[in-house]
C-alpha cells in the first residue's frame, strides 16, 4: 500500500522512545527553520510502534547503551541515559505516541511540539511517559497544545484506531525508525547517517551528514508548489 502524503507534508514513521528519530526530527525542524519555511513544511506523525515490532517492552539496557552514542550526534538536546529509578521506566509508550496523533487533530504544530516535549521529557528529563499524567503535564508546557482537549482524547480514545490502523497498513514498508515518505513519493529511512552495531552490541556510528536535511526540507517544499 502506497503512503499518502499531501503536499507540503513529510510523513515520517517513528515511535517517540526512537532516539535516532528524535535526532532526526530535530534536524529537520532546524533546516525548516534555517531555510524559513516554517509554514510552509510540517511533519505528520505516523507511528511505527517499536514494543510492537520488536515484542517486547522498551529495553532500558538496550537504550543506555545506545544513547551516549546518538546523544553526541546533536550534543544540545541534552539526550542522557535514563537518570531515574528503575521501577520508573516506561516498559511501553503506546499512551504517548498515542498522544501525538490525539494533538494532531488540533493541528500539525501542535503535533510537532508534543511530540517533541514527551521525546525530551524521556530521553532529557528522564519522565515515566507511560503514565497519563504525566503525559498530560508534558502537554501542558506546549503552548500550541490544547492539554485539555488532549487529556479528553486520550480518555475516550478516538485517536488510537485510526493510529493503529494507518500502522498496520503501512507497517511492512516502513524499514525502521524514523522513516521519511515525501509527497514526490520518494522516501529515506534514518536520513544522513549510517551505522552498523558492534560485536558487543554498541551502535557505531559510520557516516553522519546533516545536511541532507535542508535537501529533504526544499523537495518537500517544491511539492507543495508543484515543482
Amino acid at each position: 500500500m502506497t503512503v499518502d502524503v499531501a503536499p507540503g507534508t513529510v510523513a515520517v514513521y517513528t515511535d517517540v522512545v526512537c532516539a535516532w528519530s528524535t535526532v532526526a526530527l530535530h534536524r529537520f525542524y532546524t533546516a525548516r527553520s534555517r531555510l524559513g519555511l516554517d509554514d510552509a513544511v510540517r511533519v505528520d506523525h505516523r507511528l511505527f510502534l517499536l514494543e510492537d515490532v520488536n515484542s517486547f517492552a522498551i529495553p532500558m539496557r538496550m537504550l543506555n547503551a545506545e544513547l551516549p552514542v546518538v546523544g553526541q550526534l546533536e550534543p544540545d538536546l541534552g539526550i542522557t541515559p535514563w537518570q531515574g529509578q528503575p521501577s520508573d521506566w516506561p516498559v511501553t509508550v503506546l499512551l504517548a505516541n498515542e498522544a501525538v496523533h490525539a494533538a494532531k487533530a488540533q493541528s500539525p504544530a501542535a503535533a510537532e511540539q508534543l511530540d517533541m516535549a514527551l521525546r525530551l521529557a524521556f530521553f532529557r528529563d528522564s519522565r515515566c511517559i507511560s503514565m497519563l499524567h504525566e503525559v498530560v503535564d508534558v502537554a501542558r508546557g506546549c503552548d500550541a497544545v490544547d492539554a485539555d482537549a488532549l487529556a479528553a482524547a486520550l480518555d475516550d480514545g478516538r485517536a488510537r484506531g485510526p493510529m493503529m490502523a494507518d500502522y498496520r497498513a503501512h507497517a511492512g514498508e516502513v524499514q525502521g525508525s524514523p522513516h521519511f515518505f515525501l509527497a514526490d513519493g520518494s522516501d529515506v529511512h534514518n536520513p544522513g547517517t549510517e551505522q552498523h552495531s558492534s560485536d558487543a552490541g554498541y551502535p557505531v556510528v559510520d557516516a553522519d551528514d546533516p545536511s541532507v536535511y535542508e535537501e529533504l526540507v526544499r523537495r518537500a517544499a517544491g511539492a507543495a508548489h508543484g515543482e
